[in-house]
Protein backbone atom coordinates (compact mmCIF):
# COMPACT_ATOMS: atom_id res chain seq x y z
CA UNK A 1 0.00 0.00 0.00
CA UNK A 2 1.42 3.35 -1.01
CA UNK A 3 1.64 6.07 1.62
CA UNK A 4 0.23 9.51 0.88
CA UNK A 5 2.87 12.17 0.63
CA UNK A 6 5.81 9.79 0.09
CA UNK A 7 8.47 10.88 -2.37
CA UNK A 8 8.10 7.77 -4.54
CA UNK A 9 4.36 7.18 -4.72
CA UNK A 10 1.22 9.24 -4.47
CA UNK A 11 -2.50 8.65 -4.84
CA UNK A 12 -4.07 11.40 -6.92
CA UNK A 13 -7.82 12.09 -7.07
CA UNK A 14 -9.49 13.76 -10.04
CA UNK A 15 -12.88 15.41 -10.49
CA UNK A 16 -14.02 14.88 -14.06
CA UNK A 17 -16.66 16.23 -16.44
CA UNK A 18 -17.53 14.50 -19.69
CA UNK A 19 -20.09 14.44 -22.44
CA UNK A 20 -21.34 10.89 -22.81
CA UNK A 21 -22.29 11.57 -26.43
CA UNK A 22 -18.71 10.88 -27.50
CA UNK A 23 -18.12 7.67 -25.52
CA UNK A 24 -19.36 4.14 -24.93
CA UNK A 25 -19.69 4.77 -21.22
CA UNK A 26 -17.11 5.06 -18.47
CA UNK A 27 -15.67 1.55 -18.22
CA UNK A 28 -12.89 0.40 -20.53
CA UNK A 29 -14.04 -2.10 -23.19
CA UNK A 30 -12.52 -3.53 -26.35
CA UNK A 31 -13.02 -1.80 -29.71
CA UNK A 32 -14.95 1.21 -28.38
CA UNK A 33 -13.77 4.55 -26.93
CA UNK A 34 -14.60 5.00 -23.24
CA UNK A 35 -13.88 7.72 -20.70
CA UNK A 36 -11.74 5.52 -18.45
CA UNK A 37 -9.60 4.32 -21.36
CA UNK A 38 -9.14 7.83 -22.76
CA UNK A 39 -7.92 9.28 -19.45
CA UNK A 40 -5.72 6.24 -18.74
CA UNK A 41 -4.04 6.71 -22.11
CA UNK A 42 -3.44 10.39 -21.31
CA UNK A 43 -1.85 9.46 -17.96
CA UNK A 44 0.34 6.89 -19.74
CA UNK A 45 1.57 9.55 -22.19
CA UNK A 46 2.57 11.76 -19.27
CA UNK A 47 4.26 9.14 -17.06
CA UNK A 48 5.35 6.61 -19.67
CA UNK A 49 3.68 3.65 -17.98
CA UNK A 50 0.29 1.91 -17.91
CA UNK A 51 -1.84 3.29 -15.06
CA UNK A 52 -5.26 2.12 -13.84
CA UNK A 53 -7.86 4.81 -13.14
CA UNK A 54 -10.50 3.87 -10.54
CA UNK A 55 -13.84 5.67 -10.89
CA UNK A 56 -16.48 6.30 -8.24
CA UNK A 57 -19.16 4.91 -10.54
CA UNK A 58 -19.90 3.70 -14.05
CA UNK A 59 -22.07 5.40 -16.62
CA UNK A 60 -23.58 3.85 -19.74
CA UNK A 61 -23.10 4.88 -23.34
CA UNK A 62 -24.41 8.40 -23.89
CA UNK A 63 -24.71 9.30 -20.18
CA UNK A 64 -22.96 12.49 -19.02
CA UNK A 65 -21.07 13.40 -15.83
CA UNK A 66 -20.77 16.83 -14.18
CA UNK A 67 -18.41 15.82 -11.35
CA UNK A 68 -17.35 12.17 -11.37
CA UNK A 69 -14.45 11.42 -9.00
CA UNK A 70 -11.65 8.98 -9.79
CA UNK A 71 -8.15 8.18 -8.53
CA UNK A 72 -4.86 6.65 -9.66
CA UNK A 73 -1.45 5.89 -8.13
CA UNK A 74 1.69 7.40 -9.56
CA UNK A 75 5.39 7.80 -8.89
CA UNK A 76 5.56 10.90 -11.08
CA UNK A 77 7.11 14.04 -9.60
CA UNK A 78 4.28 16.17 -11.02
CA UNK A 79 2.59 17.97 -8.08
CA UNK A 80 -0.88 16.48 -7.49
CA UNK A 81 -2.62 19.85 -7.96
CA UNK A 82 -1.10 20.20 -11.45
CA UNK A 83 -2.38 16.90 -12.84
CA UNK A 84 -5.67 18.47 -13.98
CA UNK A 85 -3.92 21.02 -16.18
CA UNK A 86 -1.38 18.49 -17.47
CA UNK A 87 -3.98 15.89 -18.44
CA UNK A 88 -6.29 18.40 -20.11
CA UNK A 89 -3.54 19.08 -22.63
CA UNK A 90 -3.76 15.43 -23.76
CA UNK A 91 -7.52 14.91 -23.61
CA UNK A 92 -10.03 15.32 -26.46
CA UNK A 93 -13.07 17.55 -26.48
CA UNK A 94 -15.75 15.95 -24.39
CA UNK A 95 -13.58 15.33 -21.30
CA UNK A 96 -12.39 17.95 -18.83
CA UNK A 97 -10.44 17.38 -15.59
CA UNK A 98 -11.77 20.12 -13.31
CA UNK A 99 -9.43 19.50 -10.38
CA UNK A 100 -6.79 17.20 -8.93
CA UNK A 101 -5.41 16.66 -5.45
CA UNK A 102 -3.47 14.16 -3.33
CA UNK A 103 -5.41 11.76 -1.11
CA UNK A 104 -4.45 9.17 1.49
CA UNK A 105 -3.25 5.77 0.31
CA UNK A 106 -6.32 4.01 1.74
CA UNK A 107 -8.80 6.45 0.18
CA UNK A 108 -10.75 4.99 -2.75
CA UNK A 109 -12.92 6.89 -5.24
CA UNK A 110 -15.53 4.12 -5.29
CA UNK A 111 -15.40 2.43 -1.89
CA UNK A 112 -14.99 5.63 0.15
CA UNK A 113 -18.07 7.22 -1.46
CA UNK A 114 -21.20 7.58 0.67
CA UNK A 115 -23.66 8.69 -2.03
CA UNK A 116 -24.14 9.38 -5.72
CA UNK A 117 -26.55 11.88 -7.25
CA UNK A 118 -28.10 11.76 -10.73
CA UNK A 119 -30.41 14.05 -12.64
CA UNK A 120 -32.61 13.11 -15.59
CA UNK A 121 -33.88 15.95 -17.81
CA UNK A 122 -36.97 15.76 -20.04
CA UNK A 123 -37.64 18.46 -22.63
CA UNK A 124 -41.39 18.81 -23.16
CA UNK A 125 -41.78 21.57 -25.78
CA UNK A 126 -43.49 20.46 -29.00
CA UNK A 127 -40.77 21.93 -31.21
CA UNK A 128 -37.32 20.24 -31.07
CA UNK A 129 -34.33 22.27 -29.87
CA UNK A 130 -30.92 21.38 -31.29
CA UNK A 131 -29.08 22.98 -28.36
CA UNK A 132 -30.61 20.65 -25.76
CA UNK A 133 -30.95 17.53 -27.90
CA UNK A 134 -27.87 15.73 -26.55
CA UNK A 135 -28.72 16.59 -22.91
CA UNK A 136 -32.41 15.69 -22.64
CA UNK A 137 -35.19 13.33 -23.69
CA UNK A 138 -37.54 15.16 -26.03
CA UNK A 139 -40.90 13.93 -24.77
CA UNK A 140 -43.82 16.04 -25.97
CA UNK A 141 -46.54 13.49 -26.79
CA UNK A 142 -48.40 13.89 -23.49
CA UNK A 143 -48.56 16.56 -20.81
CA UNK A 144 -46.38 15.48 -17.87
CA UNK A 145 -47.58 16.26 -14.36
CA UNK A 146 -44.39 16.79 -12.37
CA UNK A 147 -46.31 16.79 -9.08
CA UNK A 148 -47.58 13.26 -9.71
CA UNK A 149 -44.02 12.13 -10.48
CA UNK A 150 -42.73 13.75 -7.30
CA UNK A 151 -45.46 12.08 -5.23
CA UNK A 152 -44.65 8.70 -6.77
CA UNK A 153 -41.01 9.02 -5.73
CA UNK A 154 -41.60 9.67 -2.03
CA UNK A 155 -42.45 6.09 -0.90
CA UNK A 156 -39.08 5.01 -2.33
CA UNK A 157 -37.06 6.92 0.28
CA UNK A 158 -35.03 4.90 2.77
CA UNK A 159 -33.68 1.35 2.60
CA UNK A 160 -35.39 -0.33 -0.35
CA UNK A 161 -35.07 -3.26 -2.73
CA UNK A 162 -35.01 -1.82 -6.25
CA UNK A 163 -34.85 -5.12 -8.17
CA UNK A 164 -37.67 -3.92 -10.44
CA UNK A 165 -35.27 -1.34 -11.89
CA UNK A 166 -32.18 -3.46 -12.51
CA UNK A 167 -31.11 -4.38 -16.02
CA UNK A 168 -29.91 -7.90 -16.78
CA UNK A 169 -26.15 -8.45 -16.64
CA UNK A 170 -25.48 -6.81 -13.27
CA UNK A 171 -22.75 -8.33 -11.10
CA UNK A 172 -24.07 -6.63 -7.94
CA UNK A 173 -24.68 -9.21 -5.17
CA UNK A 174 -28.00 -7.66 -4.07
CA UNK A 175 -30.48 -5.01 -5.16
CA UNK A 176 -30.97 -3.10 -1.89
CA UNK A 177 -29.87 0.51 -1.45
CA UNK A 178 -30.49 3.58 0.66
CA UNK A 179 -32.45 6.17 -1.32
CA UNK A 180 -31.67 9.47 0.40
CA UNK A 181 -33.54 12.01 -1.72
CA UNK A 182 -35.83 11.90 -4.75
CA UNK A 183 -37.44 14.98 -6.28
CA UNK A 184 -39.14 16.11 -9.48
CA UNK A 185 -39.82 19.66 -10.61
CA UNK A 186 -40.60 21.67 -13.73
CA UNK A 187 -38.67 24.65 -15.09
CA UNK A 188 -40.79 25.89 -18.01
CA UNK A 189 -40.36 23.25 -20.75
CA UNK A 190 -38.01 21.09 -18.70
CA UNK A 191 -38.99 18.40 -16.20
CA UNK A 192 -36.15 17.23 -13.96
CA UNK A 193 -35.98 14.05 -11.87
CA UNK A 194 -33.12 14.05 -9.35
CA UNK A 195 -32.20 11.10 -7.16
CA UNK A 196 -29.51 10.65 -4.51
CA UNK A 197 -28.68 7.22 -3.07
CA UNK A 198 -25.90 5.19 -1.48
CA UNK A 199 -25.51 3.45 -4.82
CA UNK A 200 -27.43 2.62 -7.98
CA UNK A 201 -28.29 -0.57 -9.81
CA UNK A 202 -27.28 -1.22 -13.40
CA UNK A 203 -29.64 0.83 -15.59
CA UNK A 204 -31.77 1.87 -12.61
CA UNK A 205 -32.40 5.57 -13.31
CA UNK A 206 -33.33 5.11 -16.95
CA UNK A 207 -35.75 2.28 -16.13
CA UNK A 208 -37.19 4.32 -13.26
CA UNK A 209 -37.74 7.40 -15.45
CA UNK A 210 -39.42 5.25 -18.09
CA UNK A 211 -42.00 4.27 -15.47
CA UNK A 212 -42.30 7.78 -14.02
CA UNK A 213 -43.23 9.20 -17.41
CA UNK A 214 -46.19 6.80 -17.46
CA UNK A 215 -47.15 8.12 -14.01
CA UNK A 216 -46.74 11.73 -15.14
CA UNK A 217 -49.06 11.34 -18.11
CA UNK A 218 -51.51 9.26 -16.02
CA UNK A 219 -51.14 6.00 -17.92
CA UNK A 220 -50.00 4.44 -14.63
CA UNK A 221 -51.38 5.32 -11.21
CA UNK A 222 -49.08 6.05 -8.28
CA UNK A 223 -50.54 3.04 -6.49
CA UNK A 224 -49.83 0.70 -9.42
CA UNK A 225 -46.32 2.10 -9.80
CA UNK A 226 -45.59 1.65 -6.09
CA UNK A 227 -46.87 -1.93 -5.94
CA UNK A 228 -44.87 -2.75 -9.08
CA UNK A 229 -41.51 -1.89 -7.53
CA UNK A 230 -42.38 -3.01 -4.01
CA UNK A 231 -43.34 -6.44 -5.32
CA UNK A 232 -40.23 -6.48 -7.59
CA UNK A 233 -42.26 -7.12 -10.76
CA UNK A 234 -39.37 -6.50 -13.14
CA UNK A 235 -41.23 -8.10 -16.05
CA UNK A 236 -43.69 -5.16 -16.03
CA UNK A 237 -40.93 -2.54 -16.40
CA UNK A 238 -40.95 -2.54 -20.19
CA UNK A 239 -38.64 0.21 -21.40
CA UNK A 240 -35.86 2.59 -20.36
CA UNK A 241 -35.62 6.32 -20.96
CA UNK A 242 -32.90 7.22 -23.50
CA UNK A 243 -29.37 7.83 -22.14
CA UNK A 244 -28.76 11.43 -23.22
CA UNK A 245 -31.08 12.89 -20.58
CA UNK A 246 -29.07 11.39 -17.71
CA UNK A 247 -26.19 13.10 -15.89
CA UNK A 248 -24.14 12.00 -12.88
CA UNK A 249 -24.13 15.20 -10.84
CA UNK A 250 -21.91 14.53 -7.84
CA UNK A 251 -20.30 11.97 -5.56
CA UNK A 252 -20.40 12.34 -1.77
CA UNK A 253 -17.68 11.47 0.75
CA UNK A 254 -17.42 11.77 4.52
CA UNK A 255 -14.29 13.86 3.96
CA UNK A 256 -14.56 15.05 0.36
CA UNK A 257 -11.16 15.70 -1.28
CA UNK A 258 -12.78 18.45 -3.36
CA UNK A 259 -15.12 19.87 -0.72
CA UNK A 260 -14.17 23.46 -1.57
CA UNK A 261 -14.15 22.98 -5.32
CA UNK A 262 -16.82 25.03 -7.17
CA UNK A 263 -17.99 21.95 -9.08
CA UNK A 264 -18.50 19.89 -5.93
CA UNK A 265 -20.96 21.24 -3.39
CA UNK A 266 -22.21 18.50 -1.06
CA UNK A 267 -25.75 17.56 -2.17
CA UNK A 268 -26.30 21.18 -3.18
CA UNK A 269 -28.59 22.25 -5.98
CA UNK A 270 -25.88 24.75 -6.93
CA UNK A 271 -23.87 21.81 -8.33
CA UNK A 272 -26.20 20.59 -11.04
CA UNK A 273 -26.57 20.42 -14.74
CA UNK A 274 -29.05 23.13 -15.67
CA UNK A 275 -30.53 24.89 -18.66
CA UNK A 276 -30.47 28.66 -18.75
CA UNK A 277 -32.84 31.15 -20.33
CA UNK A 278 -31.28 30.58 -23.75
CA UNK A 279 -31.67 26.81 -23.50
CA UNK A 280 -27.90 26.28 -23.46
CA UNK A 281 -26.31 23.79 -21.10
CA UNK A 282 -24.49 25.54 -18.24
CA UNK A 283 -23.07 24.61 -14.85
CA UNK A 284 -24.47 26.70 -12.00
Amino acid sequence: MFSAGSESHRRVALVIQYLGTHFYGWQRQPNHPTVQQTIEEAIAKVCGKVTVLHGAGRTDTGVHAAALVAHFDTSSLIPPQRWAKVLNAYLPEGILICGSTEVASDWHARFSATWRRYRYTIYTAAIPNLFVKQFSWHYYHDRLDEQLIHQALQPMLGEQDMAAFQRAGSSRPHSRLDLQEAICWRDRDFVHVEVQASGFLYGMIRLLVGQLVDVGCQRLSIEAFTSRWQEKRRIEVKYAAPPQGLCLLAIGYADHPFADHPFVQSASHQQTLALNDNHVITLV
